[in-house]
């Protein structure tokens, strides 16, 4: 099983289809509902078909790896409107980190949920207002 985290908390997933890995996608222009991306995946291989995706999940195969990050903000700029979830081991202090890059959501385990429960990504959920280049400006 796994936990969604949101800004407002812990959820139970409410995806009830299937993903797609990238690759099985195929040449043809059909659209598919929900792609799963590795984190070594180039984004733009999804150009011209995002309009048809309706969610985009991004796996973090360790904390230490921010290539995911990466991977959401270019789809970001790519033009993808989109629901766009992590996936893996992103803790709750990369929260924050991983709504500034594009992310609505968070997909982890329910060990991670069990070791750092919901109020600690709560804690997260103000991500604009705590950030370093805001301070900055400010």
């Amino acid at each position: 099983m796994s936990v969604i985290v949101t800004d407002t908390g812990f959820a139970a997933d409410d995806w009830t289809h299937g993903f797609a890995a990238l690759d099985e996608l195929g040449p043809e222009a059909r659209p598919a509902l929900a792609v799963d991306l590795a984190s070594d995946a180039d984004p733009t291989a999804l150009t011209g078909r995002l309009d048809g995706i309706d969610l985009i999940r991004v796996d973090f195969p360790s904390f230490a790896d921010g290539r995911g990050f990466t991977i959401g903000r270019r789809l970001r700029l790519m033009g993808y409107q989109g629901r766009l979830r992590a996936k893996g081991h992103v803790i709750a202090d990369q929260y924050a980190m991983a709504r500034r890059a594009g992310f609505d959501e968070v997909e982890i385990s329910d060990d991670l949920a069990a070791r750092q429960p919901e109020d600690q990504w709560k804690a997260r959920a103000d991500w604009r207002a705590h950030d370093y280049q805001s301070r900055l400006r400010a």
